[in-house]
């Protein structure tokens, strides 16, 4: 007798498998990975909130870069930093700082090297007569806009 399909006989299915899984090993590690991603993303947020202050002042660089009117955009360039500079969560008193004590101030929370004079050019920005600030060539204005926009960008906070 030859064989034919009709001798076949249909196999039963193994029992049904859930995906769930089986050992609790596997319910701490998703316990583990759940927490870390909820550390992370607190992190992040916490974070995110502590820099408001920069994302600010940023955007109010950006303006102040598309503004016609140059003379007032440097003036407000040593405010503005110093603002920032209060916003910071520091220990120290930043307020009352000046001369020296704000240059130091700014080298040390910067990772970029910071012009020598920069605490004296904020303070011709600030007080200088308006014939000088107009006076000033267009590269060097420049630069210190561009040196205040890399401060603020990338000043270091300590946690």
């Amino acid at each position: 007798m030859t064989p034919s399909i009709d001798q076949l006989q249909e196999l039963g299915l193994p029992a049904p498998v859930s995906y769930m899984p089986q050992t609790w090993g596997w319910w701490v590690l998703l316990g583990v990975v759940l927490t870390g991603l909820l550390v992370w993303a607190a992190r992040a947020y916490w974070h995110w909130r502590r820099n408001r202050y920069r994302r600010e002042a940023l955007q109010r660089l950006a303006h102040l870069r598309i503004s016609d009117d140059p003379l007032s955009t440097l003036r407000e360039l040593p405010t503005l930093l110093k603002r920032v500079a209060l916003s910071m969560p520091v220990s120290q008193a930043v307020g009352p700082l000046q001369d020296a004590a704000w240059q130091a101030f700014l080298v040390k929370h910067s990772p970029q090297l910071l012009p020598e004079d920069f605490s004296q050019q904020l303070a011709l920005l600030a007080y200088a007569p308006d014939e000088q600030l107009l006076a000033l060539p267009g590269e060097q204005r420049q630069q210190v806009f561009d040196t205040c926009v890399l401060w603020v960008e990338q000043h270091h906070v300590a946690v």
